[in-house]
């Protein structure tokens, strides 16, 4: 009696193995459908041109800046601009208390019609002098002394006219301008503080239009990049951190000298107009270099591809409305679609979502959708 409730376990075991074989690896129901045909997204392949572009983190860095010192000491009287403004090259910037040295261009050019005077005198007391001479009233001592003092009065008025434009270059300095056109940055001096020239920096100016990025790029890029270069213009595309609708474009404009033996990459610069002034000095940003285009290259959505345990494959859709799981080789990514370089051919259809409820051999029905809706969208059509 001890026997029958084993037999009616064992009886119950061998029914349930049965029912599950005839069943099939996903059970009675299948995970992968229900026994129906799954619903998923479909789009064809199609031939593009690809440009093959070298992905970088650049710095931006201003095209010029210029620290702004006065060149004489003196108090300021007036600034002339705000900070952060726009300032072009001869903007009025500052101005020093220009009394001092007006007062010091009056004393030298005082000076130099003194001395003018005394040239003149010199002069007609030399010629003079010299005419005696050759009338042999006059000694030749008497000669030498009149025109070592003619002599003497050139060299004094020769040095007073350049005391006098140097009077006049320090009050020309006075007026502090602009040296370029760019944007001003914290003022470091207010009105009325006294400048030590040339130690106080009073503001700094810089140029943001244009403006360049420097970025790196791995040192076996670089004979591409200069046979490019050499022929022709490289485009640069720049995107500001977190704002990748706000692309800024330029051109590839340097190639340093050496590459960098610490971390194998050779710096590269590009120069943006940046008229729209997307781009500031110092931040970071994503940079694109085009370094040459695939002609006519068969390309997917990106999401079609898929990676399995021997390698990238794509769900391509049969005339029976099946599925196979066919390898490819899959390339570069561009601007949300894969190039596939082997193993598909233009127009044939493929899967790109719904992918996660397939097998080979699967039955499929095609619904409409975004490609990019996820695998989320068709597990809810279950």
């Amino acid at each position: 009696m001890k026997f029958v409730p084993l037999a009616i376990a064992a009886a119950m075991l061998l029914s349930s193995c049965s029912r599950k074989s005839a069943a099939g690896p996903g059970g009675g129901k299948s995970a992968r459908g229900g026994g129906g045909p799954v619903p998923v997204v479909v789009a064809k392949s199609e031939t593009k041109d690809i440009p093959v572009e070298i992905l970088s983190v650049g710095n931006v860095q201003a095209y010029s800046a210029v620290s702004v010192r006065s060149q004489v000491t003196g108090r300021i009287v007036q600034v002339h601009l705000k900070e952060g403004q726009e300032v072009k090259a001869g903007d009025p910037l500052f101005t020093i208390d220009p009394r001092p040295f007006q007062a010091a261009l009056n004393q030298a050019e005082a000076n130099l019609q003194r001395d003018q005077a005394q040239l003149i005198n010199g002069r007609l007391s030399f010629e003079r002098t010299s005419n005696l001479l050759t009338s042999k009233i006059a000694s030749q001592a008497d000669y030498d002394t009149a025109l070592s003092a003619y002599q003497s009065a050139q060299s004094t008025v020769i040095a007073d006219a350049a005391a006098v434009t140097n009077a006049q270059l320090n009050l020309d300095y006075t007026s502090i301008t602009s040296p370029i056109d760019g944007r001003s940055g914290n003022l470091m001096i207010k009105e009325g503080n006294v400048v030590k020239a040339p130690d106080d920096v009073l503001v700094s100016v810089t140029q943001i239009h244009p403006i360049y990025v420097a970025f790196s790029v791995p040192e076996n890029n670089l004979p591409a990049i200069r046979h490019q270069a050499a022929h022709e213009s490289m485009p640069v595309t720049a995107y500001p951190p977190g704002d990748t609708n706000s692309a800024a474009r330029g051109q590839l404009t340097f190639i340093d000298n050496s590459v960098d033996t610490n971390t194998g990459t050779i710096l590269l610069k590009a120069t943006f107009p940046n008229t729209d002034t997307v781009l500031w000095p110092g931040q970071f940003v994503q940079t694109s270099l085009i370094l040459s285009n695939l002609t006519q290259a068969v390309v997917v959505p990106s999401q079609a591809v898929q990676t399995g345990q021997d390698g990238e494959f794509l769900f391509v859709v049969k005339d029976d409305e099946t599925v196979e799981a066919r390898p490819v080789h899959a390339g570069i990514t561009y601007d949300a679609v894969r190039v596939i370089t082997s193993g598909l051919k233009p127009g044939e259809t493929i899967v790109t979502d719904g992918q996660v409820r397939l097998t080979a051999g699967a039955k499929i029905s095609v619904k409409s959708g975004n490609a990019n809706s996820g695998d989320n969208s068709a597990a809810n059509q279950e």
